[in-house]
This record gives C-alpha cells, structure tokens and sequence, in this order.
C-alpha cells in the first residue's frame, strides 16, 4: 500500500479473480486501485483523469516502479476522461518504465479516452490493448 492511501477490497472480492490488492487512492473524481498480478502491476483509474486528479494516478505509478515492477498495465475501463494532464501522468510513467527495461500497457480504453490517445498520436507510443486480460496475457 502506498503512503496515504487506504486500504482497498482484494481482488477476488473485486471481480471472483484471485489477485491481491497493493492499494487505493481516492478524490471525488478519481478512484485508483493498485494490485499485483505475476510480473505485472495493475492500475485501474476510475472516473476523471485531469489536472485536479493526475497526482492520485501518478503516485501508483511511481510507487510500482519504486517497488521493483517495470511492466505496469493501466487498465482504462472505468477511465471516463482523460486531458493533457492525465497524458503526460501516463507518457511520463512510460519514460520511466521504458527506461528501467519494462513498459505500461493500456487495456480497455473507453472511446472518449481512445479519441485522446488517438489525436495526440500518444497511441502509437504504448502498446494498447481491447482487453485487460489481454494485456495480462501478453
């Protein structure tokens, strides 16, 4: 679990999968959920990603890759929006990531964030996936 955040339901009580929870995050317009799955570290933002709320996603991230985990798999489902801010959060934890020999899979992208993704052309820069098990799977 990472500094101030609280604890979180587990996995299993989540979606019937046996995964442990590392922890959560919350605002008023953001949920995160960090969990370990194998080699991976799972994020699920939920909500809206943008300047008021990109720290609660950055701190996870980073804290994944303080921990050890180069392969972060962000998965957007429940992701309702994403601005310039919310990008950068992600496009900098990929220089991170990439950097330590590893990389974030995006999974699941909701059409208005996929729009985002798409005109910026920040697509062609993660490996994105239609399905979190897909990209668990990779």
């Amino acid at each position: 679990m990472f500094e101030g955040e609280s604890a979180a339901t587990t996995g299993r009580e989540r979606d019937g999968m046996d995964r442990g929870t590392v922890g959560s995050a919350q605002s008023g317009r953001l949920r995160v959920e960090v969990w370990e799955e194998g080699a991976s570290a799972v994020v699920t933002p939920a909500g809206e990603l943008d300047h008021h709320t990109a720290d609660l996603l950055r701190e996870p991230l980073e804290g994944c890759l303080d921990k050890g985990f180069t392969r972060l798999v962000v998965d957007c489902s429940r992701l309702e929006f994403c601005d310039s801010t919310g990008l950068n959060v992600l496009l900098g934890v990929r220089l991170k990531a990439d950097a330590a020999g590893g990389g974030v899979h995006l999974a699941a992208m909701l059409p208005a964030v996929a729009r985002v993704f798409a005109i910026t052309g920040a697509d062609a820069v993660f490996t994105v996936h239609d399905t979190l098990d897909a990209a668990l799977a990779e």
